[in-house]
């Protein structure tokens, strides 16, 4: 059966070092046998389609073919339409009443737990917010996340060890689960 999916790719960049554009991230990835490959924007999202492989085994193999392609390791992680649009529906804050560069969804690549995220002071970061979601986390950032402490708290090596965690905005969570719709 084939299944629609994302790939997230995590910390690279569109010019400079780690450069992967995404005009030759489509053919790398048809080369390795995925159908309707599609990217958006260029900061590392793709839509494919694959009939062999779950979640975790195709991250595993488009990382090392970019790996071996560009010479330089990039953490992905892939996600079917269904979770996507589950993460999506799932979003603790009112997303239409917000700008979407005031939301953001930070993907795991295995499970979160309250426990992992104990040393962070919600209450020193108000107006600021975040909720663990399945593999996911929701960050409220009001004045966006280049300015949000929280995010900095959020993302720090000691909360995220161990996991592939990579955070797109609104717009982006929203406009994958389009794209993986069909």
């Amino acid at each position: 059966m084939t299944t629609t999916y994302a790939a997230l790719l995590r910390g690279i960049n569109v010019g400079g070092s780690r450069k992967l554009p995404m005009g030759d991230l489509r053919p790398l990835m048809e080369g390795l046998g995925y159908d309707r490959v599609r990217t958006y924007l260029q900061s590392g999202q793709a839509v494919f389609a694959s009939d062999h492989g779950d979640e975790e085994s195709l991250a595993a193999e488009l990382s090392a073919a970019v790996a071996e392609r560009f010479g330089f390791a990039v953490d992905v992680i892939v996600r079917d339409h269904a979770y996507l649009r589950a993460v999506a529906e799932a979003c603790p804050f009112p997303a239409a009443d917000l700008q979407p560069k005031q939301l953001h969804v930070t993907y795991f690549s295995g499970p979160v737990d309250a426990a992992r995220f104990a040393g962070v002071d919600p209450a020193a970061h108000a107006p600021e917010e975040f909720r663990l979601g399945d593999r996911a986390l929701y960050l409220y950032a009001p004045d966006g996340l280049g300015r949000s402490k929280l995010a900095e708290q959020l993302s720090r090596p000691r909360v995220t060890q161990g996991l592939i965690a990579t955070t797109r905005n609104w717009n982006t969570v929203l406009k994958l689960v389009e794209m993986t719709a069909g």
